[in-house]
């Protein structure tokens, strides 16, 4: 036997708010995964340490120099005599331009002042030193 019920059923719903809360856990792991990507700005060196250290802007270009003594002017193997030429010829003229000297702390000091002695000729640029902060290690 079939019982009639005088009780109106229920319509049927979807409840989107746990696929909102998906939603949003995805959203914030992505959020956060991409703060933990990083510009990669050289070769790997082992950079010397220095207290006064400043964070500056990003350089527009970087010369590397290895352990072994290779040059790399943005990642790019050169010789020394071709870095002046290089420079300026990817540069307008009297065009301001920052320059990162990122030197391993074991290259011959005579080598870091020769690669600066010439970038100091190029005109408009600007030299910088990377080093790494000796306060950030200690935190």
């Amino acid at each position: 036997m079939r019982v009639w019920d005088q009780e109106p059923d229920d319509e049927l719903e979807i409840n989107i708010v746990p696929m909102i809360d998906v939603i949003f856990a995805i959203l914030a792991f992505f959020i956060l995964s991409t703060l933990f990507l990083t510009r990669s700005e050289g070769l790997p060196v082992s950079l010397p340490n220095a207290e006064t250290a400043d964070i500056q802007q990003g350089a527009d270009m970087t010369i590397t120099i290895q352990e072994d003594g290779q040059l790399f002017l943005n990642q790019q193997p050169i010789k020394i005599d071709q870095i002046k030429a290089e420079i300026e010829a990817s540069l307008a003229p009297k065009t301001p331009v920052a320059i990162t000297v990122q030197a391993d702390q074991k290259v011959f000091h005579g080598q870091v002042v020769e690669v600066m002695d010439i970038l100091r000729t190029i005109e408009g640029a600007t030299l910088g030193i990377a080093t790494e902060s000796t306060t950030k290690q200690q935190e």
